[in-house]
């Protein structure tokens, strides 16, 4: 398997790859507030972003066993910041939902990365943020593609 792409040889992907998983390992790690779980943050995140959610739901797209996520939200739960409804579709599932308190932590962790971020970027020639700034329309499409929009 050749790590150039097909349409592209001009981009290696095996290079992109692991240029992706290093800023991702430190990207997730960037937050100084809100220090928690990186399952207990995803999950305020998914809910946060993509509204309520099956337990079921989230067992798939946190990749978790559903026992696992059951004990997670039911501490979320007793913590406050999640809550479980009934679903309206259906009244015998019932649906988990971020509450105000799990939103903010959310958001709190958005801006300290905004703000770590910040210095990353400043430390950049300003040639290298051009390059940043013109690759994040195509960044924005794979995520999309990639069902993360």
């Amino acid at each position: 398997m050749t790590s150039k792409s097909p349409a592209d040889d001009s981009l290696d992907i095996d290079d992109f790859t692991t240029v992706v998983e290093t800023f991702a390992g430190i990207f997730i790690r960037l937050p100084s507030v809100e220090k928690l779980s990186f399952t207990t943050l995803s999950v305020l995140h998914t809910l946060t972003h993509d509204g309520p959610k099956r337990l079921s739901e989230l067992t798939a797209t946190e990749q978790v066993s559903q026992p696992a996520v059951t004990q997670l939200v039911a501490r979320l739960e007793r913590d406050g910041l999640v809550e479980r409804r009934p679903d309206p579709g259906d009244r015998r599932a019932v649906l988990v939902r971020v509450t105000a308190a799990g939103a903010r932590i959310v958001r709190t962790r958005h801006r300290d990365r905004v703000a770590q971020l910040a210095l990353l970027i400043d430390q950049l020639t300003p040639e290298e943020r051009s390059a940043v700034g013109a690759a994040l329309p195509a960044l924005m499409r794979m995520a999309a593609l990639g069902g993360h929009s």
